[in-house]
């Protein structure tokens, strides 16, 4: 089979940065195309110098249409807006896109959703393997502890992150709800302040810290009578999320079109 051929949005930023020299460093994988937003100040700028690697040839567009045209899929750790667009594309062509995009709003999954009837789309809170399978062991601990233990989930990130809680964070949250049998969105306490009474049983909470250079740091506490357990995971550099997305972009190669996590990229949808 000859190489895949990806594309890699917003490539100009520290994530793209950084798939750009991973999808070099993959057998079996080509940079087919590089975008960044209508306004930046990189716009062709060579992909390859960005990254630190030489000049590839591949220079920075902003107009993605006729590279996802050519390509085998697009790799998206972007923006909202940028994805929900990216989406479109993709399913215009049937191409394979992965996300990695947080932030995301219902309506944007909506969107995201009904692309996926004609994209392979791998949309994930978190690329690294490291992270799903806290996410699966998260489910799992969940579903064996009786409602005497009390969730809570404490992330920190660098002070340029703008969303929060974090994507990661969200996605363990709902492995915990899984766990437990409920829906998260009716038992998040996302915020807590001034005279709050006691802890809501049932509450999955959510604390976010903010702070220099962190790349990803996130625990899941289970807090029981006289006892706590804690599941940790600490990311040491954003080559983690770029191997995992890239793992994905070939595990979703020739795959029908449809909505996919990295659970089912790595095989723990129904550990």
């Amino acid at each position: 089979m000859s190489d895949m051929r990806l594309i890699v949005a917003g490539a100009g930023g520290r994530m793209g940065r950084t798939l750009v020299k991973a999808i070099a460093q993959t057998p079996g994988l080509v940079l087919a195309g590089a975008t960044e937003s209508a306004n930046s100040s990189l716009l062709g700028k060579d992909a390859g110098e960005l990254a630190g690697l030489g000049a590839n040839g591949v220079a920075l567009t902003a107009d993605a249409a006729p590279l996802i045209a050519r390509a085998d899929g697009i790799i998206d750790f972007t923006t909202p807006a940028a994805t929900v667009a990216f989406a479109a594309l993709a399913a215009q062509s049937g191409k394979v896109h992965i996300v990695g995009t947080t932030g995301l709003s219902p309506a944007d999954d909506e969107k995201i959703a009904q692309a996926a009837q004609r994209a392979v789309i791998v949309k994930s809170g978190n690329m690294s393997l490291g992270v799903n399978l806290l996410a699966a062991l998260t489910r799992r601990v969940a579903r064996t502890l009786d409602a005497s233990f009390d969730v809570e989930i404490l992330e920190m990130h660098h002070n340029q992150k703008v969303d929060a809680p974090s994507g990661t964070a969200l996605l363990l949250g709902h492995a915990a709800a899984q766990g437990r049998g409920v829906d998260l969105k009716t038992h998040a306490a996302k915020a807590r302040e001034g005279y709050t009474g006691a802890r809501k049983a049932g509450d999955i909470g959510f604390v976010s810290l903010r702070g220099g250079s962190v790349v990803g740091e996130h625990t899941v506490m289970f807090a029981g009578p006289a006892e706590r357990i804690e599941l940790t995971h600490k990311a040491e550099d954003r080559i983690i999320f770029a191997r995992g997305a890239l793992h994905a972009a070939l595990w979703a190669r020739g795959r029908s079109p449809g909505l996919y996590s990295m659970m089912d990229v790595l095989g723990l949808s129904d550990f």
